[in-house]
C-alpha cells in the first residue's frame, strides 16, 4: 500500500504521481457517471409514499415534484409521456405512492427518482366503508372468479346503460361504428346523485327480463357505462343494489365505470372491467380487421417455416437491439437541463429588465424643462460666437485646384499616344491589341501601323530574311601536264 501523503507531497504545486499509487484522477462527469450507474442499478425500481410538495410543470410538459415525510426530502421528476397519463391533477400536501427507479441529475449534484406512475395514498372514511362493504359481498361470493361468464363472440343487439346526454354514450356509439357495426339499445339513467342507484339497478333487471323474440330485441351483452370523476361522483356503482343486479343479470355485463385508475364495486361484480366506456366497446365486438390479420398471420407463420433462418437472424438481432439504451433515457437528462435553463434565462430577463426600469427611472429623475432650456440657450451662444471667414473655404479650395491642374500636365505626358506626335509608331494586330515585340509581330496575318495622323494595314514578310551568301572561293590552278616520256 502507497504511503500516505505527508506535509512536503501536499506543498507542491504541481500534481504528480505517489510511489505506489496506482489511481488515476477522475474527471467530474466520470464520477457523476459512475454514481448515477452505481444508483440506477441498485435502485431500479421502488415504491415511495410521502407527501408532494413543490409541484410544478414545465413548458416542455415535464412535471416536477418533491416528496418528503418527516425526516426528509427527495426530489422526483415525471416525463412528459407518463404525466399527460397521470389520472389526477396533483398538487402540494398530497400524500401520493410513486413508483420508479432512483437516478441522479449530475448538472445539480442530486438524486431524485424518476416516477413512472403516482397513486394516491390516503383513504378516508368513505374508502374505510367502501372497503367495508366490498369484503361482506366478497363473503357472499358474489366476486367469485367462477361466476364470471365469458362475453359473445359477435354480438348482434348491444344494451347500454348510461346517461343519453353525456359524451360516453356517444364514444361508444363512435367505436362500436369503427370495429364492427352493431345494434344497440340505451336505457338512459342518472349515472350520479339521489336517486342514480336504483335507476342503474332497474335498467339492468329491465334488460335481463327481456324475452328472446319478443318485439324488443334481446342484448347480447349489457355495458355499464359512465365517465370518470371523484369517488363520491362514482360512489353510485358502489351501492350494493347496483352490485346485486348486475351479479344476478342473466346476460353478460361489461362494467365500464370511470377511467382506468377508477375502481367501484360494479367492477368487480361484472363479467368484464373496462378501463373506459371506449374500451368496453372494444371489448364487445370484434375487429373486422383483426380477423383478416388472423388469416394474415396464419400465411405470415407458415412463410416462416420456410424461411426459419431469416427469422432467427431477426430475433437475434432484436434482443441485442433491445440491450441498447431508449433514446428518450439518453435525452432525458438534457430535457431537465433544458428545463432548468429555460427557468433560469426567464428569471434572468426578468431581473435584467427591472434593473433596466431602475437605471431608466434614475436617469429620468435628472431631467428637467429648465436643463433642457438652458442646454439649448448655451448651444445658442456658441453659435452666435461662431463667425466663419471667407479665406477658410478658399485656400482648400485653391489647393485642391492646383493639384488638378498638376496632375492633368503629368497625365497628358504619361498619355500612350503621345510619343507619335515625335514621329514614333505603334503596331497593333487585328484587334487592336499593341505588340511590343518583334515575335509577337511575326506571328500576325495582318499587322496595323498607328501614326500621329492615321493608321495603315500591312502583311509581315514571310520567313526572316536571309543574310548574304558570301562568294565561292577560287580553285587552286592545276599543276603543268607532264609530258609523256613514252611519246
Amino acid at each position: 500500500m502507497a504511503p500516505p501523503p505527508t506535509n512536503d507531497d501536499n506543498a507542491g504545486l504541481v500534481a504528480r504521481e505517489r510511489q505506489g499509487d496506482n489511481a488515476q484522477p477522475l474527471t467530474i462527469s466520470e464520477i457523476s457517471a459512475l454514481l448515477k450507474r452505481t444508483v440506477e442499478d441498485r435502485f431500479g425500481y421502488v415504491r415511495l409514499r410521502g407527501e408532494l410538495s413543490g409541484v410544478k410543470r414545465a413548458a416542455s410538459g415535464h412535471f416536477y415534484c418533491a416528496l418528503k415525510d418527516e425526516g426528509a426530502v427527495l426530489d422526483g421528476v415525471m416525463w412528459k409521456g407518463n404525466a399527460a397519463r397521470l389520472g389526477f391533477r396533483a398538487e402540494d400536501g398530497l400524500e401520493v405512492i410513486a413508483t420508479g427507479k432512483l437516478t441522479t441529475y449530475p448538472g445539480r449534484s442530486k438524486y431524485q427518482i424518476v416516477i413512472d406512475s403516482l397513486e394516491l395514498a390516503g383513504e378516508g372514511a368513505l374508502l374505510a366503508l367502501l372497503e367495508k362493504t366490498r369484503a361482506r359481498l366478497a363473503a357472499e361470493g358474489l366476486f367469485d372468479a367462477g361466476r364470471k361468464r365469458a362475453l359473445p363472440f359477435l354480438p348482434r343487439t348491444i344494451g347500454v346503460v348510461t346517461s343519453p346526454t353525456g359524451a360516453v354514450i356517444r364514444d361508444i356509439l363512435h367505436r362500436l361504428a369503427d370495429r364492427f357495426p352493431s345494434h344497440v339499445l340505451v336505457w338512459p339513467v342518472l349515472v350520479q346523485g339521489q336517486g342514480a342507484a336504483e335507476q342503474v339497478a332497474g335498467a339492468v333487471r329491465g334488460f335481463s327480463a327481456i324475452e328472446s323474440g319478443g318485439p324488443v330485441p334481446r342484448p347480447d351483452v349489457v355495458i355499464v357505462a359512465r365517465g370518470g370523476g371523484s369517488i363520491e361522483d362514482l360512489w353510485s356503482f358502489n351501492e350494493e343494489a347496483v352490485v346485486r343486479a348486475i351479479a344476478e343479470c342473466t346476460i353478460p355485463v361489461i362494467s365500464a365505470v370511470g377511467h382506468e385508475t377508477d375502481t367501484t364495486l360494479a367492477d368487480f361484480a361484472a363479467d368484464r372491467r373496462a378501463p373506459t366506456p371506449t374500451a368496453a366497446a372494444e371489448m364487445a365486438v370484434p375487429v373486422r380487421a383483426d380477423l383478416a390479420f388472423t388469416l394474415s398471420d396464419l400465411g405470415t407463420r407458415q412463410r416462416r417455416a420456410v424461411y426459419r433462418g431469416h427469422e432467427l437472424g431477426r430475433e437475434r438481432l432484436a434482443a441485442r437491439a433491445r440491450l441498447l439504451p431508449r433514446p428518450e433515457n439518453l435525452l432525458q437528462p438534457q430535457a431537465q437541463k433544458l428545463d432548468d435553463l429555460a427557468d433560469r434565462l426567464r428569471r434572468g430577463l426578468s431581473d435584467r429588465s427591472a434593473r433596466g426600469r431602475e437605471r431608466l427611472a434614475g436617469v429620468a429623475a435628472r431631467l428637467s424643462p429648465s436643463l433642457l432650456t438652458r442646454s439649448a440657450a448655451e448651444a445658442q451662444r456658441r453659435l452666435d460666437r461662431a463667425r466663419l471667414v471667407p479665406a477658410l473655404v478658399e485656400r482648400p479650395m485653391k489647393a485642391g485646384a492646383d493639384r488638378l491642374a498638376a496632375l492633368t500636365r503629368v497625365m497628358s505626358q504619361l498619355h500612350p499616344e503621345k510619343p507619335l506626335e515625335r514621329g514614333y509608331a505603334i503596331v497593333r494586330d487585328a484587334s487592336g491589341k499593341a505588340l511590343t515585340t518583334r515575335a509577337e509581330a511575326a506571328g500576325e496575318a495582318r499587322l496595323v501601323l498607328q501614326w500621329r495622323d492615321g493608321t495603315l494595314d500591312t502583311v509581315p514578310a514571310t520567313g526572316a530574311p536571309q543574310p548574304p551568301r558570301p562568294a565561292p572561293k577560287p580553285r587552286p590552278a592545276s599543276p603543268p601536264r607532264q609530258d609523256d616520256l613514252f611519246g
